[in-house]
């Protein structure tokens, strides 16, 4: 996918492979900073990514996996859990308007 206009977020999902830690902690502090925006923030296993997602953050070592369960859903991948660019672009991008892209 190309990109998402910021104003058609509704659902962003945090991917993992094993579902603790580092990628729990990232799922959180998005709910937090996207909390009057009107997006949700979940966190699932990278296998389990739900249809109605709209973005996708995951490490980068879990991209294939993720587009491969996510076939069409923005995906953006991340090196760092916490303060990496990419995620601070998104949220960034979500609060003034934009469009978000890969």
């Amino acid at each position: 996918m190309a990109g998402i206009d910021s104003k058609d977020i509704r659902k962003i999902i945090v991917a993992c492979d094993a579902g603790m830690g580092s990628s729990v902690m990232l799922a959180t502090q998005l709910r937090k900073q996207l909390r009057d925006t009107g997006v949700t923030v979940e966190h699932t296993p990278v296998n389990s990514i739900p249809a109605d997602a709209d973005v996708v953050l995951c490490h980068a070592g879990l991209a294939a996996r993720a587009q491969a369960a996510a076939p069409g859903k923005l995906l953006v991948p991340f090196q760092i859990f916490l303060g990496d660019p990419a995620v601070t672009r998104l949220v960034d991008t979500i609060k003034k308007g934009g469009t978000v892209d890969a």
